[in-house]
Formats: C-alpha cells, sequence, structure tokens
C-alpha cells in the first residue's frame, strides 16, 4: 500500500500547533581580509553620512553678497556630495566598529590604528590616514603600523570565530 504524504505550508503548521522547522543559517567563516573590508565599508559610511542635520541653535536670515558675476549666475563647480548612505549601510558600520571594542583596552594603539585605516574617502576610495601618516603620528614606522595592523585583523578574526 503506498502512502502519499502531503506537506502543508507553514502557517497551516503553525495554526495547527505544530513546530516549524527553522533552517539554520550556515556559520560562514570570517577572515582578516573580510574584516578589513566591513571596517573599510562602515569607515566610507560613516564620512557620507552628513556632518549637518536640524539643530535646536536660532538661525539668523544672513544675504550672501554676491561679489562676481559668475557666481550671481551659479557659474561655481559643484561639489561632488557622497550619497546618504541607507539604514542598512548604518546598521553595518555600527556593527563592524562594534567589532573594535572587543580588541582588549591594553591593545589601545591597535584599536586607534584600525579605527584610523577604517576611514576611506567614500567617493575616491581612498584611505584618509595613508600608513605613512599613520607611522608619524603614531611615532613610529610604517612598516610597524602595517604589522600592528594586521596583528589587530588577526585578533579580530580569532575573538569573532569563537
Amino acid at each position: 500500500m503506498n502512502k502519499t504524504i502531503y506537506l502543508q505550508p507553514d502557517s497551516a503548521r503553525l495554526a495547527l500547533g505544530l513546530r516549524v522547522p527553522v533552517p539554520s543559517a550556515p556559520k560562514l567563516a570570517i577572515t582578516a581580509a573580510g574584516i578589513a573590508d566591513r571596517l573599510e565599508a562602515a569607515g566610507a559610511t560613516l564620512l557620507a553620512m552628513p556632518a549637518k542635520g536640524y539643530s535646536t541653535q536660532l538661525r539668523q536670515m544672513k544675504f550672501d553678497i554676491v561679489h562676481t558675476a559668475l557666481e550671481a549666475y551659479g557659474w561655481q563647480s559643484a561639489a561632488a556630495r557622497p550619497p546618504m548612505p541607507s539604514a542598512a549601510d548604518i546598521s553595518a558600520m555600527d556593527e563592524a566598529f562594534g567589532w573594535l571594542a572587543l580588541i582588549p583596552e591594553q591593545k589601545f594603539m591597535i584599536r586607534r590604528i584600525l579605527g584610523a585605516r577604517a576611514l576611506v574617502h567614500p567617493l575616491t576610495g581612498r584611505h584618509i590616514y595613508p600608513w605613512r601618516r599613520l607611522g608619524v603620528m603614531l611615532g613610529a614606522d610604517h612598516k610597524s603600523v602595517q604589522r600592528w595592523h594586521g596583528q589587530g585583523l588577526a585578533m579580530l578574526e580569532a575573538v569573532l570565530a569563537a
């Protein structure tokens, strides 16, 4: 005798009080390069956010003085601004910058290097702090700063894998 089994949709199974199996997402291995990419995307999102917003300060009306005829007709070159990041990008930024708190406080220099190196211009993709400027800021050789950056990424990789 051949039995036919009919699968019910999840909503019908829930109405009958049956358990609905929840598929577990496969745990993705996060690599040091992936962490660096996520931190750089977070830095670009941070720099793309508007610097000014609504405030409670009193505002005064001030008329701009037209200095030249070219400025009067709008012949100034327009400054390219990055687009406003989406809510998902901002949430991903918060998550990625939250990873920096996983680095122990005794390694504050590594945390500072990772945070500074994460700042990437959203339009050009260039790092705001190149290795040599970080080395000058920290009073160390730029090769040491690169090594510490790698150690920080490896530290985050080990913490996030656990």
